[in-house]
Parts: C-alpha cells; structure tokens; sequence
C-alpha cells in the first residue's frame, strides 16, 4: 500500500477537501468538492485549467466518484476559462453542480456556453451571492442554485436580497453559517439548503443529539476501548434495541459478499469478526434518534471518515501494529463523543476510563496518536498549511498521501453505507 502512495503522479501540495450541504431537516444532501494547491494559486490561467483537469482526472478516473461523493451529488467551483475547455467533459454532468463565483463575468458568450451545458444536463450554482443587483438579476436565468454568503452579507441586506430572489424559484443555498443564530435566521427566511461551520464543526451540532441513550453508550464506548468480551458486548448492544436494528440495517446493506441478510446480533459478530462489529458499533453512537439514514447523516460521516483515516495512516506508519491500527480508529471516533452527549469533553473522558494513549490523545493531542488526530483534523479542514504543519511532525506523511488517505476513507465509509 505504502509503495502505491508515495509516487506521486502530481504535485503532492494537490489535495481534495469537501463540506456537507445538508437540507432543512439536517439531512446530508451533496459536498462542495474543494481544491486546493499552492501550485494551482499561483499558476496562469492556463496552469490553472491543466491542474485542475489532472485534480478533476485523478478524482473521477483513478480514485472514483464513489469515493468523493459516496451516492451524493457535488459542487465544484469553474472558472469562466474552465467553462469554456474541454475539461468540463471529464464531469458527470448527473452528479455534479458546476459553482460559479459572483465576480466572473456572464456575457452574451458566457450566456451561450451555460445553456449549452444545461443542455446537456448541468446544473449552474451562482456563489458568493452578497446583495440584489442588476448583474445579478441578468444571471438568474441561466442558474438553478443560488449562494447567499451569509458571512458577509449585511444584516440590512439580507432580507431584501431573499425577498428579491424568492420569486425566480430558484433553490437557495445559505453559505458560510456559522452559527446556531444564522442557521435559525437561515431557516426563517426559507433557504433551502444550508453549509458552513455550523455543520462541518462537530460542537455546533449538540442541539440534535439529544435522543442518544446517553449512558448505555458510554458504558459500550469505554467497553470496546477495554476490549471487552464478545457475549459482554452482546450484552450491552442488546440493551439498546434500537442500536441493534441499525446495526443490523448496516451492516445487511454493506457490501460484504454474503449469501443472506444477516438476522441477529450473535451472527453478525460472529460472520463479521469482533473488529469490523466494534467499528460499526462505534459509529452508530453517532446516530440521533431521528432515525437518519447512516449515510445521510453528516456527523456519523464525519466521525466514520475521521476514524477510518487514522486507521489507514496508522497503517503507513506503524505497519503490523493491529493493536495501534484498533488505538487510531477509536482515538477518531471518540474524539467526537463530547458532540452526541452534548457535555465537555474532560467531563466525559473522566468517565469513559479509555486506554491512556487514547485518553492523552484526545485531550491534550499528546503522543503519536495525537499527532495523527491533528493530522485527520487538519485534512478534513483542507488548509494546505495546517496539513503541512500535521505533516511536519509525522515526516513519514505528506500533503500527497494525507490527500489519498482521506479519499480513502471517504471510499470506505461510502461502500459500507450505499443502500
């Protein structure tokens, strides 16, 4: 695997980062697919175009959609220059939303070239919407999905921007929302679709989590960090009933290769291996009791991705050491337990009793499995920088493997939640 990774096909500051865009209800509906590179920032236009056909190439033929995506649509940012090349034809114009910014100029050409690719079955989203215009008003035609930029739409504006736009029926996105107060505003003024921080950091999502069986799931989090027996862990899950269903639901939608639905808890374990079993268990302390589809739920998503990317870096780094490739995985997935109980994470680490290096890593980002936290924290993020510096304190990792790894586990949590 390690000798795979480390030969480049493309400058290794080029990494995929992506953000959930979820609906009213919360639900995970599509990313926005991020690239990023320093090569890319400061390239021509026409380095511009190459770099990001190679990103786009390497993404849909090499690493796959599935992996991106899972069974979601995507938003990718295009550049006038890249709407008119070639390129755009490496994407699926059924999975993807070509974004454009605000401040590239539609004339009568562009206008061309856009209902040339509606035609031929892409949908145009209009980004970085701040404040009624003219220009604006000229461009509704041609796109499906409008962009607020909350973050930096004036509060005065706001209101008049929404009330301008409401009767073109065009879907609105609320972008960059960062708080509980602007999704509530969001939602108040009928925005269909929501991004930012609000979702992507896990803090901001302790209103939802309230129906958690709180102690049970402490008590089965600090029991697979002790490795707990087999019947003891059937024990505990079967004390949760709701847990058991979903677990059963996944784990029978999974692509495993088995012969038949998978009917009890026992012959899960037993079919699965108490490892495969602990990781999902792990994962459903993540579902709320919305009953959520697993794959549409961005913090199941986030904390699935997460702990899966430390597996597999576990993997370069340390490889033959199963016990810390188990300490990586559960280190991610714990890392974001204080967001289902909806208590800091100190008061609740006391509880768990984890395995000291666990512990550490969580708390302080001590040791070697808190240096690979930061690392999963910063790729998620998608700063080059901050993946930089992560990387700079594992020098066996580089910006280049931090990109596949993390497309990698996208690709695990995608094939083991498609329906």
């Amino acid at each position: 695997m390690a000798s795979n990774l480390t030969s480049p096909v493309v400058d290794d500051r080029v990494y995929l980062g992506r953000q959930p865009i979820v609906d009213r209800k919360g639900v995970l509906q599509a990313f926005e697919l991020l690239f990023r590179s320093d090569a890319i920032n400061r390239a021509s236009i026409v380095d511009d175009v190459e770099a990001t056909a190679h990103v786009l190439a390497r993404t849909f033929v090499d690493v796959g959609i599935v992996a991106a995506l899972g069974g979601h649509p995507g938003y990718v940012n295009v550049s006038r220059d890249l709407l008119n090349d070639d390129v755009v034809s490496l994407i699926p114009p059924d999975r993807f939303v070509l974004e454009v910014l605000e401040g590239v100029t539609f004339d009568t050409a562009l206008f061309a070239r856009c209902a040339q690719l509606r035609a031929a079955g892409f949908r145009f989203a209009l980004d970085d919407v701040t404040r009624w215009s003219e220009a604006i008003e000229a461009i509704l035609p041609h796109v499906d999905i409008i962009k607020v930029d909350l973050l930096y739409c004036a509060p005065d504006h706001l209101d008049e921007l929404v009330s301008k736009l409401k009767p073109y029926n065009k879907i609105l996105l609320a972008e960059k929302v960062e708080t509980r107060a602007d999704h509530d505003r969001a939602m108040q003024l009928g925005f269909d679709l929501f991004q930012g921080y609000y979702f992507a950091r896990p803090q901001v999502l302790v209103s939802r989590r309230a129906n958690a069986p709180r102690q049970a799931l402490l008590r089965l989090l600090g029991m697979l960090s002790r490795d707990a027996a087999l019947g003891d862990l059937e024990v505990e899950l079967k004390a949760n009933p709701g847990l058991v269903m979903q677990l059963l639901r996944l784990v029978n939608a999974t692509a495993f290769g088995l012969s038949r639905p998978i009917a009890s808890l026992r012959e899960a374990i037993m079919v699965l291996g108490m490892r495969q079993i602990s990781r999902w268990a792990q994962l459903l302390m993540y579902a709320d009791g919305r009953n959520l589809p697993i794959a549409s739920d961005p913090l199941v998503l986030l904390a699935g991705t997460r702990a899966r990317f430390m597996e597999l870096a576990a993997g370069l780094l340390w490889p033959g050491n199963e016990p810390l490739l188990d300490a990586a995985f559960m280190t991610g997935v714990s890392s974001l337990v204080d967001v289902v109980f909806g208590v800091p994470m100190d008061e609740l680490l006391d509880k768990l009793r984890l395995a000291p290096q666990i512990e550490k890593a969580i708390r302080s980002r001590e040791g070697e499995l808190g240096l690979l936290l930061n690392t999963a924290q910063a790729a998620e993020l998608g700063d080059p920088k901050d993946i930089e510096r992560a990387c700079a304190a594992l020098p066996e990792l580089t910006p280049y493997l931090v990109s596949h790894i993390g497309l990698a586990a996208a690709s695990w949590f995608a094939e083991r939640t498609a329906s």
